[in-house]
């Protein structure tokens, strides 16, 4: 018999080895029956290293006794030159001297025949389970250890330099293209949405991303939202229309705020998920759904389990994938990148040329803690440069923002164990002009904008201070003549 194949869209990949054509038709039915289709036979064993280095295979099933070459002569060959494909013995005797040499040898595990249908897709389905699982995390340490993001472009709309998020970043590459949910945690405000965008580009899903908020939603609205309704399953159903499922067809589906979601929607979407399967409102017609499920949240699931207002099924459902977004606090790091960045898009859709940070501003924010995040950062910016009419803004257009929280001379804040945060608030190494000017605006703050203490905080003359803050554009305190 020749080499052949029977594959469907399943992602497993399974090679059967045995001189048996008989043998080799029923297990692979047997396989089928369970929803395992892509499996390649081979009754000639001479041709199974070169079909090993043809195709790709998660799990290979070979019959220890065969015409030359036999199994006993292709394990060692197998394991020394694929170690990360899980090898299934089959033989007809169950001789426990030879089970143990064959482990020995790098079997997986070792099935006799004739074979007992749910033990065989029962080993087959662990193997095949255990060789993607150490494939991912192959290629999730290779990340981790440093190797560059495969596709940088898909993340393009993140602004982030921080290490915590770069490991985000390869995560996403390591699951974007399984089919199962992903759960994206992190506080409101973080950029939990353009990571599932990210995931989405990453994917290589023809269909498009849709994004559902359950906040708010009661258990019809967010069923007809979701699913869609028949003609007349409610007061104004005048027609039948589809819902956002269905417009995520070979995309992605993002379910915002699920941890808002009440209990009977809960059961209707661990339907989708277990099932992916799913009724419109007022309708008895099964409808199927390929969309890519992801989740994302601000909420305590611990919490919300231990009260019991959140599902534990789905819960585990929702998170067969888990990413965490770290608070904008503990990556301050990209603070001044990120403001820069808004700052020029909302000058340009003023159609202005961005101002440039004072250094007093620069350490200030880098020294804030942004509660609300990045969300918070991008309303603080866009209200500063809409009122700003100045060619610099300084600490006056963030009136929220204040040096108090700033770092003590000795107390310098670090970004690693070997690095000051000095490019947190310049640019670039500071001159000893940029130095002087974020002194004299800090002591012109603390000071209260008197000018005599200013001068004396700061160590320079009256007259030669005056002259800097006008430089500065700094206005007349009140109260105080130049």
């Amino acid at each position: 018999m020749p080499v052949h194949s029977i594959l469907n869209d399943l992602e497993q990949s399974i090679l059967i080895v045995d001189d048996d054509a008989a043998f080799l038709d029923g297990a692979r039915r047997a396989l089928l029956a369970h929803g395992m289709g892509n499996v390649t036979l081979v009754q000639d064993s001479s041709q199974v290293l070169q079909t090993l280095a043809t195709g790709t295979y998660n799990v290979v099933l070979l019959d220890w006794v065969m015409p030359h070459p036999s199994g006993a002569d292709l394990l060692p060959e197998i394991v020394r030159h694929y170690p990360d494909i899980p090898v299934i013995i089959m033989s007809g005797v169950r001789d426990l001297e030879n089970v143990v040499s064959c482990i020995k040898q790098g079997a997986y595990d070792y099935i006799t025949k004739p074979l007992d249908t749910t033990r065989l897709v029962s080993i087959v389905q662990n193997a095949a389970k255990s060789s993607e699982l150490d494939a991912r995390n192959r290629k999730l340490t290779g990340y981790l250890l440093g190797e560059p993001l495969s596709n940088p472009e898909n993340f393009s709309d993140i602004i982030t330099c921080n290490e915590r998020m770069m490991s985000v970043f390869k995560v996403i590459e390591t699951l974007a293209r399984s089919s199962q949910p992903v759960l994206i945690t992190g506080e409101t405000g973080v950029g939990k949405e353009l990571i599932a965008h990210a995931i989405h580009k990453s994917s290589g899903l023809n269909g498009r991303m849709v994004t559902v908020n359950a906040a708010g939603l009661d258990d019809t609205m967010l069923a007809d939202t979701l699913f869609g309704h028949k003609k007349g399953a409610f007061t104004g159903a005048t027609e039948s229309r589809g819902g956002l499922i269905e417009q995520a067809k070979g995309g992605t589906l993002l379910l915002d705020e699920i941890g808002d979601l009440s209990n009977a929607s809960q059961i209707k979407l661990l339907r989708l998920l277990q099932q992916n399967e799913y009724y419109r409102l007022g309708s008895d017609v099964l409808h199927k759904s390929d969309a890519r499920i992801l989740a994302a949240s601000n909420a305590n699931f611990p919490a919300l389990l231990a009260a019991g207002t959140f599902r534990s099924d789905l819960y585990y459902r929702i998170k067969a994938h888990a990413l965490h977004i770290p608070p904008l606090r503990d990556r301050p790091e990209d603070i001044i990148p990120l403001v820069q960045h808004y700052v020029a898009q909302t000058a340009q859709s003023l159609r202005r040329k961005p101002p440039e940070l004072s250094p007093g501003l620069r350490q200030a924010l880098a020294s804030y803690r942004f509660p609300g995040n990045v969300r918070e950062l991008i309303n603080m910016v866009h209200d500063a440069v809409t009122h700003n009419r100045k060619r610099m803004l300084a600490m006056d257009d963030f009136p929220g923002v204040t040096l108090d929280a700033a770092p003590s001379r000795n107390a310098v804040r670090k970004i690693s164990s070997n690095q000051f945060a000095l490019h947190a608030i310049f640019p670039n190494f500071p001159s000893l002009d940029e130095v002087q000017t974020m002194l004299i605006e800090g002591a012109f703050r603390l000071s209260g904008g008197n000018r005599t203490n200013t001068a004396k905080m700061v160590g320079l003359s009256r007259q030669t201070l005056l002259r800097k803050l006008e430089a500065m554009g700094v206005k007349h305190a009140d109260g105080e003549e130049p």
